[in-house]
């Protein structure tokens, strides 16, 4: 179905804050990213947010259904939400997680070796009560984010059960890449499946290339547009 647009179509400018976001968790995932940069990703999701909301409004309006809905629920969660999550970890872990851990682990090496001050702690003693302080945050972190794992499985059902509409639009491969994203962040957060190790590599790698093909076709829906021809090929749809 052809849609009459009474505004330009705002969806390269939605792709491409979809790069951003696949980009900034794709560094996140591939471990080029520590806790120190979390604040500036949520800084540049609620950016991305803006775009996507914006654009959502527009495509609703002109009666895009699958566009204006995917745009709109992912201006909520995957940017939005999202910044809002990457800031609260952010806090929670260095201004909550960490004090707390480090205090119970003085605490308990103080009182296994018998005294009242830290001073009074050999370095090992102080060494072995450190070691276990990264642990200790971890075991929180982990508890935390199990909760994300179920906010997840709503976003990952929803654009699974919307890509078949997909199909006959050349985003299609994009909109899986990022469905089996989502799969694999439900399995981890909550630990039903999945190697963090292993899994999370492949989901920076999986987030890169959606990032990358989102700016292809924003550059060759703009284009084309632009010239009235084909002037960057784009995939033609599974279903015509």
């Amino acid at each position: 179905m052809a849609h009459e647009h009474s505004f330009a179509t705002p969806g390269p400018a939605g792709l491409g804050a979809l790069a951003v976001a696949c980009f900034g968790f794709g560094a996140v995932y591939m471990g080029k990213v520590d806790l120190s940069g979390f604040p500036l990703l949520s800084a540049w999701l609620i950016g991305g947010g803006v775009v996507q909301y914006t654009t959502a409004v527009i495509e609703l309006k002109d009666h895009n259904i699958t566009g204006g809905n995917v745009f709109l629920f992912f201006s909520a969660f995957f940017m939005f939400a999202a910044a809002l999550s990457v800031f609260a970890k952010w806090y929670s872990i260095n201004f909550m997680f960490v004090p707390k851990a480090s205090k119970e682990a003085m605490d308990a090496a103080m009182a296994a070796a018998g005294v009242t001050d830290l001073k009074m702690l050999t370095p090992e003693q102080l060494g072995a009560a450190k070691a276990g302080i990264g642990k200790a945050v971890g075991g929180m972190v982990g508890k935390m984010v199990y909760i994300e794992g179920w906010m997840w499985m709503a976003g990952a059902a929803f654009l699974t059960a919307v890509t078949p509409a997909y199909a006959k639009s050349g985003l299609f491969l994009l909109v899986v890449a990022i469905d089996i994203v989502l799969w694999m962040i439900v399995g981890m957060d909550t630990g039903w499946f999945g190697d963090p190790k292993t899994w999370k590599p492949i989901i920076g790698y999986l987030l890169v290339f959606s990032g990358w093909y989102g700016v292809y076709m924003a550059g060759a829906v703009t284009c084309n547009t632009v010239y009235g021809k084909k002037v960057f090929w784009t995939p033609p749809p599974v279903i015509k």
